[in-house]
């Protein structure tokens, strides 16, 4: 019997690693070297297929406007450009934050991409999906090829890569962090050429956006300097959000505990495969349903 498509459809934070700038590109954006790996705090949407053509967003969404959000926006270009008659109704449950680096949008936009693929029976390869993510935000199709990933261009050019699968105390200050800004202000004089995975392996890698970000944002660089008594902090995308891999869940427990109430913190698990992708690989292979 044929499996059920899940009635909830999860979309994951992620964390960047280490973030290196390596260069500008000509187009004014930045040739990056990163890696992607999701956590197990998310964001939830449900989708109600209707006949009549019709995106929609239910309710409201503190700080974003319908039109603007990347699930409505996600949706409409999907349907665009596969042709199809079918329209839907959208509900998030948003729990990641705005502007901290985690990912939220875009990782809702991606859920989006793939439930629907599914529940409009496109059935896109995951190759269509990814070139169709590009179009709405870089960090876009690591949410939906659905694996852990190193990444370079501008974070789109992806290599799955295995990774221990540790927790982690996320830790986010109460301001957004403006990308645009912080890249504006980066000096690339003196920063570091690119490294390998190897590398990586090895303990390399920074996040060359984290010292203008603390020097730009206050309350950044007092969570910084107060989550460092814990482990090595790093910063996540552009920020505003830090972290630090913790040994255990009680230690994680007791740094969450103890994080002062003006700043949000959750302990979570690295993931190395979206959950979407878990869920659906007992459904379809991409590009075509099983029955």
């Amino acid at each position: 019997m044929k499996e059920a498509l899940p009635e909830v459809w999860p979309a994951p934070a992620k964390i960047n690693l280490f973030l290196h700038v390596v260069g500008r590109r000509p187009d004014g954006y930045h040739d990056l070297q990163t890696v992607f790996q999701f956590i197990d705090w998310q964001d939830d949407l449900r989708f109600t297929v209707t006949d009549d053509g019709e995106i929609a967003r239910d309710g409201s969404v503190a700080g974003i406007d319908a039109d603007r959000d990347l699930t409505v926006r996600a949706a409409r270009r999907l349907q665009e450009v596969s042709g199809t008659r079918h329209g839907a109704r959208i509900h998030l449950t948003k729990r990641l934050p705005i502007g901290g680096g985690l990912g939220g949008g875009s990782s809702d936009a991606a859920t989006t991409l793939l439930a629907l693929n599914a529940l409009w029976g496109l059935y896109w390869s995951l190759e269509q999906l990814a070139d169709l993510a590009l179009s709405l935000g870089a960090d876009v199709p690591v949410f939906v090829r659905g694996s852990a990933a190193w990444a370079e261009g501008v974070g789109e050019r992806l290599s799955a890569i295995d990774l221990p699968e540790p927790w982690y105390v996320v830790i986010v200050p109460d301001t957004a962090v403006l990308t645009g800004p912080v890249f504006a202000a980066l000096d690339l004089t003196g920063l570091g050429r690119p490294i390998t995975i190897r590398d990586f392996r090895a303990g390399r890698g920074d996040n060359d956006l984290a010292a203008v970000v603390r020097a730009r944002y206050e309350v950044v660089d007092e969570a910084w300097r107060w989550l460092e008594a814990y482990g090595r902090v790093r910063m996540s995308g552009s920020g505003a959000s830090l972290f630090i891999e913790v040994r255990d869940t009680a230690y994680g427990q007791d740094v969450v505990a103890a994080c002062p109430p003006r700043w949000r913190a959750c302990l979570a698990r690295g993931r190395n495969t979206h959950p979407v992708h878990a869920r659906l690989s007992s459904i379809t292979h991409w590009g075509v349903a099983k029955r």
